[in-house]
């Protein structure tokens, strides 16, 4: 089962994707503006997103354009009736992993998401860099300018998926389901003591936190 966000304005065709895929079993955010998609992917991570490309607000390409450039790794799914080789030239040079012309057959859009859903996520990289830190998964070792930070198990795994996530912001309750769905001993107190515990080890005097809180929200690590 993935977190996916249908971006599309017309509501019948927005409802028929919305039908096949909860029938996948996935959970689906399902919006008709392009302002309001990228309100919501700078504060969710989903696992897919479907995006057309002529919506009002924001078109789909500038919503694509600014998730790209903000270090959004999600793949993404075009779907649109633009479909000359330059147009789809634009997309795909843009950040999409995919391009569907419309019209399309709704076997051929599930395949087309079963494959997106099956690429190997940046997750699976052992090495990150990000700022002066260097997480590594392999080794379970986490660096500052060179110097090792001994941290544990669940701290390392929050620092991970922060960075590998930047600029995306996550509630307590998301980071339990996303990182220790079934732990009972993780409670959203326990993901805020987590974080606490990081910044005492990582952070550096006199500089901002690497890990930012978003009043209101959660936390979320910036591009640097």
């Amino acid at each position: 089962m993935a977190k996916i966000i249908v971006v599309e304005d017309d509501t019948e065709i927005r409802e028929a994707l919305v039908d096949v895929l909860v029938h996948e079993k996935h959970t689906v955010d399902a919006l008709g503006d392009g302002a309001d998609a990228w309100e919501s992917l700078q504060r969710f991570q989903y696992d897919l997103v479907i995006l057309d490309w002529g919506l009002p607000g924001l078109d789909g390409l500038e919503v694509l354009k600014r998730f790209r450039g903000n270090g959004g790794g999600t793949p993404v799914l075009f779907l649109t009736g633009r479909n000359t080789v330059d147009e789809k030239l634009t997309g795909l040079d843009s950040g999409a992993d995919d391009y569907l012309p419309k019209p399309y057959d709704m076997r051929e859009f599930r395949a087309r998401v079963s494959a997106l859903l099956r690429r190997p996520k940046e997750l699976t990289s052992d090495i990150i860099r990000w700022s002066d830190i260097e997480l590594d998964g392999k080794a379970f070792r986490c660096l500052r300018r060179g110097e090792e930070i001994r941290l544990l198990p669940k701290e390392f795994a929050l620092l991970d998926f922060l960075i590998r996530n930047r600029n995306l912001v996550f509630t307590p309750d998301q980071l339990v389901d996303k990182l220790w769905a079934g732990d009972a001993e993780v409670s959203v107190d326990a993901i805020r003591q987590c974080v606490k515990r990081l910044r005492t080890k990582i952070d550096v005097s006199d500089r901002p936190s690497y890990i930012t809180t978003v009043v209101g929200v959660g936390y979320k690590v910036e591009s640097e």
